[in-house]
């Protein structure tokens, strides 16, 4: 993108506008509000065609600060005229004593499309209520044309007063630049400021920025590597840029950055970096604007491919157009990042420069360095680790990753100075250096840290280090994946997975994950964990799987870390099998024994298992905000559990129907204070399915409900209870037998807004439906969420008895919420019969919105399929919902010919093609082809017998 001297008359005719309002003015009747209204139009279509010619140019050079200079010469130049014409027209002996400035974003002379417009008007400290109104008119004619205007009028004195006062004023201050009216009042402003603001206030107003810019980032979520960034406030953002020119401005006096060059604070490469990345982020909020029609800053997934379109970006094999450019984005923002270390560092040695007589004796004193025991080439700087002099690197580049264990052994801050020093000497590591074995010997150490390896790490990252020194490492960092699932880079993801370990290490998440903290500290293989966790995902952005190319990176790299083979073998299993657990616990059946036997042939061991668990644990908290929950804990526990029982030789070899009579005694005597009749019939309820699985707890509370339900005469009834642990709510449907069932009760749970986690349904011997469907808990508070959770239990309810049409309320519900065009998900359906013993299992993997559950379940219906369980799991905009099936005789799917009509039918409902049985019928429901409609209407087995 490169920069360009700039045309300013390719904008707009100057000359000709001035001669369309004097000509405006000179016919007009001599009214305000009609002059006002009469040059509108004529304004409009000069900032309308000044700004879309700015727009054209920016496709055209790609330089976003020449667009932004472009805007705000437009600009400028509406707001002369309009001044021009209150001067010479309309308030004659008032507007000449006035003085128009710019300041802010607005006074540096860059101006993004949708920025308010920052005004200072100045006014003589002798001033009248017409020079007052001579101001108001020209704010009318902006507000009029459409800009949001910012605005003080104020005299010079009240100007240094309140910058006295006001950090805020002060810096908008600072960028005063006058545009049009009494340059004098502008002048001294500028004078006074310096003198009396500027020249005693230097140290207060750099610790204030820089005070405001952390807390900026606080609230952008603190990590430049959020993948849905904020342009203007976020780390490394444009708002950090222009920090860096105030700062600068305020503590050298300089008018323009790159007089920092002159002065040895930056490099010419360094200046350079710092006009590339302003440039480019420019282009990218102008680009936003443009394409938004309003003051976007955020830079969100829905226009991250346009955006990535108009700046040129093209997809390459293995990485898209949108993530190339996001890729750039994230580098830029780090050098930004380096930019800023490097100019603080310059400001701090400046202040430390010793002063004279004995302010300076105590200065001196203070800042008196100390030695760090163990390290002669590191001293401790006012709690910061410094070198103990420049040639430290040169003299042994390992010296450069010692610095962070150093820093990380003695909880040191890291010096700019040193930073600086790293930033310019990573050319020093080389090959040599990633083969040394005392290099390697020091990061194992900082990875595997009791202390905080996270924090060391993502410094190493931000300064550079760990990528030159990893390059398998470098290829990931700043590279993002574009789905809604993936909240971060994969550099940051994996620093937080470690940061998420090192977590469970300390014995941090005990209430969170009370199993993984049990299980850490007798993991033998803890540093094999620490390196499998940071390597998990290096692979990605790669044709091949990553899980596989990332087994391959870790036998290469291992060895270079000092593990040993077995180690080595241990960690290339852990990146391979990384996503299994994950899985296997959200998409399928875990009360199935064909699920736990075919993972536990995966795993083979329990150091395997326990490893793997807590490596899952790490990369799903390390996903993003609110990705993990306690039911993903759930799932994980119960799987982890039902595994360790076949490893370890405990699971049962008495037969199912043994365990299922057992089940059904220990019922009747948990109901052996009911009457003897009662506790028969309710205990003879049930089938070998609901024995077996249903925990005896739940077997009491569910015959309580139906017996219940059956005195109130009831014949349909839900119950509800929620688990904060498990962040899970669930309702329990009694509910006459139906083929078409779940697809109701699924429907209705979309008209109301509630996401499906897992379904249980059991069929009774005396032909009624108890289903327990999970949804995700959406409040904190257990009464909130139980008053949500019976208002969706009312509506399966109303769904079911009729009192309302499921076609109508999902509609409803469909149309309140946004259909998501930004992704594509390619569906896909496959159909095993080697994944259970018992069902057919139909994994359906799609792009996910409102009422996708409903329409599978009906088409499963219309198919003649008994759906025993699912499990539905969204990652993200995708969806991946698995369901146990049989016919309606209890039998797996075998026929090629039904498993292709499967198929077909829910990849029509994934793709939202019209279905050809669906012709004619209301929205929501499928029809059923004849030969379902005789299979329906004939004798039904009931899922029980499967």
């Amino acid at each position: 993108m490169a920069r360009q001297e700039i045309d300013f008359s390719e904008l707009l005719d100057a000359a000709q506008l001035r001669e369309e309002c004097e000509a405006i003015v000179g016919n007009g009747s001599g009214k305000i509000l009609e002059i006002r209204a009469a040059l509108l139009p004529v304004l409009r279509r000069a900032s309308n065609e000044g700004r879309e010619k700015a727009r054209l140019l920016l496709d055209r050079d790609g330089s976003g600060l020449n667009c932004a200079e472009r805007i705000s010469w437009v600009q400028d130049l509406l707001i002369c005229v309009i001044y021009e014409t209150v001067a010479k027209h309309l308030y004659r002996s008032a507007a000449p004593f006035v003085t128009v400035t710019a300041v802010g974003g607005y006074g540096r002379g860059t101006l993004a499309p949708g920025s308010d417009i920052d005004l200072l008007f100045l006014l003589p400290s002798k001033n009248t209520e017409e020079m007052r109104r001579a101001v108001e008119f020209l704010l009318y004619v902006l507000w009029d044309l459409g800009f949001k205007v910012g605005h003080a009028t104020r005299t010079v004195e009240e100007c240094i007063a309140l910058s006295k006062q006001d950090m805020t004023i002060r810096t908008a201050i600072l960028e005063t630049r006058y545009l049009c009216g009494e340059q004098g009042l502008a002048d001294e402003l500028q004078k006074r400021f310096d003198q009396e603001i500027v020249s005693s206030s230097g140290p207060d107003f750099i610790a204030a920025k820089l005070a405001e810019r952390d807390q900026r980032h606080q609230k952008a979520g603190d990590t430049r590597y959020l993948v849905e960034p904020n342009v203007k406030e976020g780390k490394g953002g444009l708002r950090d840029i222009q920090t860096l020119f105030w700062i600068t401005k305020y503590h050298y006096r300089v008018r323009e950055p790159a007089e920092l060059v002159k002065l040895g604070v930056l490099s010419r490469q360094e200046w350079r970096l710092f006009q590339k990345a302003e440039d480019f982020l420019w282009a990218v909020r102008c680009q936003m604007h443009f394409l938004t029609g309003k003051a976007e800053e955020r830079l969100s997934f829905d226009i991250q491919r346009e955006i990535a379109e108009s700046l040129g970006y093209r997809n390459r094999q293995t990485l898209s157009a949108v993530e190339r450019f996001m890729k750039h984005y994230f580098l830029v923002t780090k050098d930004v990042g380096d930019l800023t270390r490097i100019l603080c560092a310059a400001l701090e040695e400046e202040q430390a420069k010793p002063a004279p007589g004995i302010t300076g004796v105590i200065t001196r004193f203070r800042r008196r360095v100390r030695k760090i025991p163990g390290s002669a080439d590191f001293v401790e700087d006012q709690g910061r680790i410094a070198l103990a002099d420049p040639e430290v690197f040169k003299r042994d580049p390992a010296g450069i990753i010692r610095l962070f264990h150093v820093a990380d052994l003695h909880g040191l801050e890291y010096h700019p100075d040193a930073l600086k020093a790293i930033a310019r000497s990573l050319h020093l590591i080389n090959d040599a250096l990633r083969e040394d074995a005392e290099a390697n010997r020091v990061f194992l150490s900082i990875l595997t840290s009791r202390l905080e390896p996270a924090l060391t790490l993502r410094r190493m990252n931000e300064a550079g280090v760990l990528g030159r020194f990893i390059p398998e490492f470098g290829k990931i960092v700043a590279m993002m994946q574009f789905s809604m699932y993936h909240h971060y880079t994969v550099d940051e993801h994996l620093i937080r997975a470690i940061e998420g370990l090192s977590h469970i290490d300390k014995g941090l998440f005990a209430d969170e994950h009370p199993l993984a903290n049990k299980l850490m500290p007798h993991i033998e293989e803890r540093e094999a964990l620490y390196v499998a966790v940071l390597l998990h995902d290096v692979a990605k952005g790669r044709q091949e799987d990553h899980s596989v190319a990332g087994a391959r990176v870790a036998r290469k790299l291992c060895p270079r870390f000092g593990l040993k083979p077995k180690q080595t073998e241990l960690v290339a299993w852990l990146i391979e099998q990384h996503l299994a657990m994950s899985m296997v616990a959200q998409t399928r059946d875990l009360h199935d024994r064909k699920t736990i036997t075919d993972f536990a042939e995966i795993v083979q061991s329990l150091d395997r298992l326990k490893m793997l668990l807590i490596l899952t644990i790490c990369d799903i908290r390390a996903v993003g905000p609110g990705v993990w929950n306690g039911w993903k804990g759930q799932l994980l526990r119960t799987l982890y559990y039902e595994t360790e029982l076949l490893l370890s030789g405990g699971f049962s070899e008495v037969s199912r129907k043994e365990r299922a009579r057992d089940a059904e005694e220990a019922l009747a005597h948990a109901l052996s204070g009911w009457s003897a009749e009662d506790a028969k019939t309710y205990s003879q309820l049930h089938y070998q399915p609901y024995l077996l699985a249903v925990a005896l707890d739940d077997q009491v509370r569910h015959a309580q409900f139906i017996r219940q339900s059956d005195s109130a005469g009831h014949p349909l009834s839900t119950m509800v209870r929620t688990d904060s642990f498990r962040a899970i709510t669930e309702i329990t449907v009694l509910a006459p037998d139906h083929p078409r069932l779940l697809s109701i009760i699924a429907g209705a749970c979309a008209a109301a807004g509630a996401n499906i986690a897992d379904a249980q349904i059991y069929t009774t011997s005396d032909g009624r439906a108890l289903d327990t469907i999970l949804i995700n808990r959406e409040f904190q508070d257990d009464e909130d969420e139980l008053r949500r959770a019976a208002n969706v239990g009312r509506m399966i309810e109303d769904v079911l008895s009729g009192k309302k049409r499921l076609p109508e309320v999902i509609a409803t519900r469909a149309k309140s919420k946004k259909r998501n065009k930004t992704f594509t998900v390619h569906p896909s359906v496959t159909i095993s019969n080697t994944l259970s013993n018992k069902f057919t299992v139909i994994e359906v993997e799609g792009l996910d919105r409102t009422g996708l559950l409903a329409d599978m379940t009906v088409v499963l219906a219309d198919l003649s399929l008994d759906i025993h369980s699912a499990r539905i799991t969204t990652f993200g905009e995708k969806v991946i919902d698995t369901f146990y099936v049989t016919d309606l005789v209890g039998q797996k799917v075998t026929n090629e010919n039904r498993q292709g009509t499967i198929v077909q039918r829910l990849r029509q409902v994934l793709s939202e093609q019209e279905d050809e049985l669906r012709r004619g019928m209301p929205s929501g429901i499928i029809a059923p082809d004849p030969a379902a409609v005789a299979r329906d209407n004939g004798p039904r087995k009931s899922r029980a017998d499967a």
